[in-house]
């Protein structure tokens, strides 16, 4: 989320979550007008196609054959998907050196659909892990409740916790004044010097410790419960479909910490920081990006582990393919 003052030199980029003074972003030159630019959207074209796949690909399945962890998924994209859907107004941003020309009430929409980003999707991960540990360790008497409805309800339930979460960027984001009569978007805390590094730590143990913290308890819960069972063949067989489901969600959740993790390290050290180095910026730059290519990469990770996911993608694909040209409202040529 976007920190900073009204003070031209402590202004901060409005790339979220970067508490880089707007000044140093110039040291960098090209790296940041242009080769960020062009990175972030690569992750906004390949993120919105494949997240809009994996939905259109869930949601097309008959609703009795949908399972929790198809709501967690969905919802997970849909989370990624809002955010993405912003992510040019920040390339416009980027490549107008830090000018905001879109509001002051975008300006608050896109920093709270960034922040919804992250602390949503660490909600629902855990959420997630919750689930494979009850379809794991408790399958008989955790089977009436985790149904697609609980799972939706859990998921409203944890939006209005990501909102609570964010209550801060509503409060603080606002357009900030540049040299020449311009507008930039940040957050602007009312003591920077004491605030950064309450709302940093909070940031840090809320979206990031206590969740991963979660996930990491419940995960080894369950492959501690795996490993010391013995079961008979049928059992087998379902324990094999659910550790196989484990292991997408453990990947998912191991690819979203890996690519957060450099990012949240990072605002700690600059903490600490008073004038960052270019190699710094470079680190932040970097941090910053593969923070956000998280949003794009879980597409992947379902085409690659899910076979039920493989399939209905096939599945999908065959029938566009089979059906003629006018029932898709496609234009068909006669010759």
């Amino acid at each position: 989320l976007t920190i900073g003052n009204v003070v031209p030199q402590d202004i901060t980029t409005c790339i979220p979550g970067s508490c880089m003074p707007q000044g140093c972003f110039h040291l960098l030159g090209d790296h940041s007008s242009i080769v960020l630019p062009v990175i972030f959207g690569i992750i906004c074209l390949v993120g919105t196609v494949g997240n809009s796949i994996v939905i259109y690909t869930i949601t097309k399945r008959p609703k009795r054959n949908h399972n929790t962890a198809d709501v967690f998924i969905v919802s997970l994209s849909i989370t990624d998907l809002l955010f993405l859907l912003g992510m040019p107004l920040l390339i416009h941003q980027l490549l107008g050196n830090g000018v905001w020309l879109f509001g002051a009430a975008m300006c608050t929409i896109i920093t709270a659909l960034d922040a919804n980003s992250q602390f949503a999707s660490t909600y629902i991960l855990t959420a997630m892990a919750i689930d494979r540990y009850l379809a794991t360790v408790h399958p008989i008497r955790s089977a009436y409740m985790r149904t697609p409805c609980t799972a939706a309800l859990v998921i409203l339930l944890l939006y209005l916790l990501s909102l609570l979460s964010i209550v801060p960027v509503f409060m603080y984001t606002q357009p900030i004044a540049l040299p020449g009569s311009k507008a930039g978007c940040g957050i602007i805390l009312p003591n920077l010097s004491v605030d950064i590094y309450w709302y940093t730590l909070y940031q840090f143990f809320l979206a990031f410790v206590i969740p991963l913290s979660v996930i990491c308890i419940v995960y080894l819960k369950i492959q501690k419960h795996i490993s010391c069972r013995v079961l008979p063949l049928p059992q087998r067989n379902f324990r094999a479909r659910t550790k196989k489901i484990m292991q997408m969600a453990i990947t998912i959740c191991s690819a979203f910490f890996i690519c957060w993790a450099p990012y949240y390290i990072l605002q700690l050290v600059h903490l600490k920081i008073t004038q960052p180095s270019i190699m710094f910026l470079y680190a932040y730059n970097v941090a910053i990006s593969l923070g956000y290519a998280s949003s794009c990469i879980n597409p992947f990770i379902y085409i690659v582990l899910s076979d039920t996911f493989q399939k209905n993608l096939v599945k999908e694909e065959m029938a566009l393919t089979a059906t003629p040209g006018w029932a898709r409202g496609f234009p068909i040529a006669y010759g």
